[in-house]
């Protein structure tokens, strides 16, 4: 009976149908039925009952004015307004800016279209709030790339680090190339500077002893941070030339090496 007279549970009653429910359930009452029960079969709630029967007592036409009814409202944006709030959001000028500044800086050029909680308003329910004009969409995180040695010759992290000597303030340059798979020593070298060019050499002698050359199959991979001397142009054209792929650790992750640091001794 509920659904054929109030249109079903939870909608907007009109006042015809709410005094024809008073009336039935005040029969079911006068013959015993209790009131909860009574409304139940309605499909409304005692508080509901007592709410209508306010609503109807005296002159009061029981018209439901809870929000969301149908009502008029005299300051309601007309769709016209509303389509010149959406325009002037999307202009070009406007089109990254939040409500906070568009009303301010139209109120500069004597413009008054609506308020700013108007714009947010209409912004929401044109889906608009959020992101427009050169805003971008949620990027999806990219997977952190890893480099799997499973073979010898396939991964070759390299670094170079500090030496002391006997004398205070004087330091040498290690440079080391070890193989992930083996942990062999593929070449290592000492030298009073730091330089590229002994870098190049190095990797060139190592390539040259592990017979490594530009048609393998799986190119050999050399993984190093992000110094001065791994990313010299003189380095980057001898790996070319020899069919080295590179790879550089993240920026600021410390330990973003297939091993730990070849020159730390761990």
């Amino acid at each position: 009976m509920g659904g054929l007279l109030f249109g079903g549970r939870g909608r907007l009653t009109r006042a015809l149908n709410r005094r024809k429910a008073i009336e039935l359930i005040s029969e079911a009452n006068a013959a015993g039925a209790r009131l909860v029960s009574a409304c139940g079969e309605i499909g409304i709630c005692l508080r509901t009952l007592k709410r209508w029967r306010k609503d109807l007592i005296g002159d009061r036409d029981g018209k439901d004015r809870r929000k969301g009814s149908d009502r008029h409202v005299a300051h309601r944006l007309s769709e016209e307004k509303r389509q010149r709030i959406l325009l002037t959001c999307n202009q070009p000028q406007y089109a990254a800016l939040p409500p906070g500044q568009i009303v301010p800086a139209l109120a500069d050029h004597g413009l008054y279209i609506g308020s700013e909680s108007s714009f947010y308003r209409v912004l929401h329910q044109a889906g608009q709030c959020h992101r427009r004009g050169l805003a971008r969409l949620p990027q999806e995180a990219r997977s952190v790339p890893r480099l799997r040695a499973d073979r010898p010759n396939a991964v070759w992290p390299w670094d170079i680090t500090y030496l002391p000597t006997t004398v205070r303030g004087i330091w040498l340059y290690l440079y080391l190339v070890v193989d992930v798979w083996s942990r062999k020593v593929v070449a290592w070298d000492v030298d009073e500077r730091e330089d590229p060019a002994i870098a190049a050499d190095l990797v060139s002698r190592a390539c040259l002893r592990e017979r490594i050359s530009k048609g393998r199959k799986q190119p050999l991979v050399l993984h190093a941070d992000n110094g001065y001397a791994m990313r010299a142009a003189i380095l980057e054209s001898r790996l070319e030339e020899l069919g080295v792929l590179r790879s550089f650790s993240r920026p600021r992750v410390s330990n973003d090496t297939p091993t730990q640091n070849p020159c730390s001794g761990r």
